[in-house]
């Protein structure tokens, strides 16, 4: 006779943990709630960076060019503030803006090729003092840049009388002083930059016969063109900004640069010509964004592997 077999147990089902966070349900509302204020706080951010641009735009297209009508939405269009500022024969607009463009272009260009030989000298070379000279670079930027200004007017002032091309109330004279300062931050900026290429390549390069001048210009320059745009862009951005220096040296309309050409029109009369300086402002701003949008791989690029070392 035959046992009758045991009924199996049923097997519960259980949930298997899902390995995510739900975004839904109570835990997920918590979260949401607890990002609403970074949302809130980032376009407050940019509401506070584009207010002054919407500003000047403002005011720049307002046709009564002046500053008791300006306001911070445009309400009426205009180009007769760019017109005026154009046909101006007392503010000659374009005289600054080429004047900035021969103090920043050639500025820049000769920052960063002296700033590159310097770097290439402490970085790859070994001579007495190296060490102690990139001290003295460094204990240098220590020390504010107005210190230099008395020195330097009166070193101007009494070169200005023996060579007048160079002295005082001269772009080439203002541009001699910018050359002064080339280096200090770049030169450490390149150097870091320049010690993550390997040795051995100029090594390799000095048995086949090539010398130290061969090796930095047909190699070295070519490995290290990020950092290269790096300086470059912040040496124009810089000079085609700078306003202490450029207002103690440069005294004349017809050798004034933007910087101290714009300041000029509030000196005369800052609500009549408000409307000029937005204007002109405006397309002052042209070319620092130019030159940012076509290096700007190159700037992240340079930036971030200089600062490896």
């Amino acid at each position: 006779m035959t046992q009758p077999t045991a009924a199996t147990p049923a097997v519960s089902a259980r949930p298997v943990p899902s390995s995510g966070r739900s975004t839904t349900g109570p835990v997920g509302a918590r979260r949401r709630s607890g990002v609403w204020w970074r949302h809130v706080l980032a376009i407050l951010v940019l509401v506070w960076a584009l207010f002054p641009v919407l500003f000047v735009l403002s005011a720049a297209l307002n046709p009564a060019g002046t500053l008791s009508s300006s306001s911070p939405l445009p309400q009426h269009f205009s180009g007769r503030n760019f017109t005026r500022l154009f046909e101006s024969t007392t503010f000659p607009y374009w005289t600054w803006f080429r004047n900035s463009l021969i103090v920043a272009g050639v500025g820049t260009v000769f920052q960063v090729f002296i700033g590159a030989t310097a770097a290439y000298a402490f970085s790859r070379l070994r001579w007495i003092g190296r060490r102690p000279g990139l001290m003295a670079l460094l204990l240098a930027q220590m020390f504010p840049a107005l210190l230099a200004f008395p020195a330097l007017y009166i070193m101007f002032l009494r070169l200005g009388e023996v060579l007048p091309a160079i002295g005082l109330n001269t772009l080439w004279g203002l541009l001699l002083v910018y050359l002064g300062g080339a280096m200090g931050s770049n030169v450490w900026l390149l150097k870091g930059y320049f010690d993550t290429i390997p040795k051995e390549m100029d090594e390799a390069a000095k048995m086949d016969g090539a010398s130290h001048a061969r090796i930095f210009f047909t190699m070295t320059l070519r490995l290290v063109a990020p950092i290269l745009a790096t300086v470059g862009i912040l040496a124009f951005v810089t000079l085609w900004g700078e306003f202490m220096l450029a207002s103690i040296f440069l005294l004349d309309q017809d050798v004034r640069t933007l910087g101290i050409g714009l300041y000029s029109l509030n000196l005369a009369d800052r609500n009549a010509y408000f409307g000029m300086f937005c204007a002109g402002a405006l397309i002052a701003s042209i070319p620092p964004v130019l030159v940012y949008l076509s290096l700007q791989r190159q700037l992240i690029s340079g930036l971030t592997s200089g600062a490896v070392k």
